[in-house]
């Protein structure tokens, strides 16, 4: 099982730190290290900036929004970071959600799984540098009724193949994801729930012939040390409450579904009214424990380590860790005792 690491958001005060991270996962022989975007800082542009200053470690995008640019304009930026980091860039996707992408991009959310498998085409045949030519429900390239005309992309990606990762929480989004990506970028990752999720991965790889060999299994898990387990998890409370409570609306929150298919439906339900009311103490307090020790790697290191072979057993191939300590040496730390909590528990490639 392999390591990788989500610096998450950009711009949050710590960007020194975090590129520090990264420049430690690099030395300690993580195998990815991700950046997302929602509507602050831009992942490629920090993924350019951390993959000038690593010689090893992937850079991933977790993710970039569909929404927020044209299939084209994402094979452009594909490439190019392939490019400058000699081989080093796996493409994640997501369609984001419907306040993010009517409120800031102005765009539509609506029949996203159709439109992910139209956008995830077109930038295949724009990497593979064919003439792009496309006529979908929701692009036509080029546009039929003017002077544009079908191009190639003129850059060449350092590898032929560029891996393509889809964000999916939903039970047809997981089999999306299945179907046309070669990994699938996981939040909320429970080992004890896995199998519900990975079931739906398997009908898609089973659409296109395929099974699980080779399909990279990357969930982000929260990572605290400590030998208080509930101040371990403190830290994780008002991450898990703004997705599950307030990241997206009262009728669509993905995540909070995702909470009641894994039987807190009570407690989402509770989490979800006090975050709408901004009541955000008491959604982070209404959390239940057992949700963030099942969702995330807290405790000491002899306890992470025995935890870490149901995550292998569950299907990950990589696991991206997202530190929620607080000091910069206790972030590094993180990152240290995790690559020992792996040779621990006998699962180090």
């Amino acid at each position: 099982m392999r390591l990788g690491l989500n610096l998450g958001y950009w711009g949050a005060g710590n960007d020194a730190d975090n590129l520090e991270l990264a420049r430690e996962a690099d030395r300690l022989g993580y195998s990815v290290v991700w950046a997302a975007e929602a509507y602050g800082s831009d992942a490629a542009t920090v993924l350019a900036w951390v993959a000038a200053q690593t010689q090893q470690i992937d850079v991933g995008s977790a993710i970039f929004q569909i929404p927020g640019r044209t299939p084209a304009l994402t094979a452009m930026t594909a490439a190019t970071l392939d490019t400058l980091s000699g081989g080093r860039f796996r493409l994640g996707l997501g369609v984001s959600g419907p306040q993010v992408s009517e409120g800031w991009h102005g765009v539509r959310f609506d029949k996203p799984l159709a439109r992910t498998r139209e956008y995830v085409e077109i930038v295949r045949m724009a990497l593979r540098r064919e003439t792009v030519r496309h006529e979908g429900e929701f692009f036509t390239l080029p546009l039929p009724d003017g002077p544009g005309k079908a191009l190639k992309l003129t850059v060449h990606p350092a590898r032929e193949t560029i891996p393509v990762y889809l964000a999916a929480v939903g039970p047809k989004n997981l089999e999306l994801a299945g179907e046309i990506a070669d990994g699938w970028l996981a939040i909320f990752f429970a080992p004890e729930h896995a199998e519900e999720s990975l079931s739906h991965v398997r009908t898609g790889r089973a659409k296109v012939g395929a099974d699980l060999a080779g399909f990279d299994v990357v969930p982000t898990v929260p990572v605290v040390i400590g030998d208080d387990l509930e101040a371990c998890a403190a830290p994780v409370r008002a991450y898990s409450a703004l997705y599950v409570g307030g990241m997206g609306s009262r009728e669509k929150n993905f995540y909070n579904q995702l909470a009641v298919r894994m039987g807190y439906d009570a407690a989402a339900a509770e989490v979800q009214e006090r975050y709408l009311a901004r009541d955000y103490a008491g959604a982070a307090a209404a959390i239940p424990f057992e949700f963030i020790d099942r969702t995330s790697l807290i405790g000491p290191p002899a306890r992470i380590a025995e935890r870490l072979p149901a995550y292998a057993a569950a299907g990950v191939t990589t696991l991206t860790v997202a530190s929620y300590a607080g000091a910069m040496e206790q972030r590094v730390a993180t990152l240290r005792t995790m690559v020992e909590a792996v040779e621990r528990a006998g699962l180090a490639e």
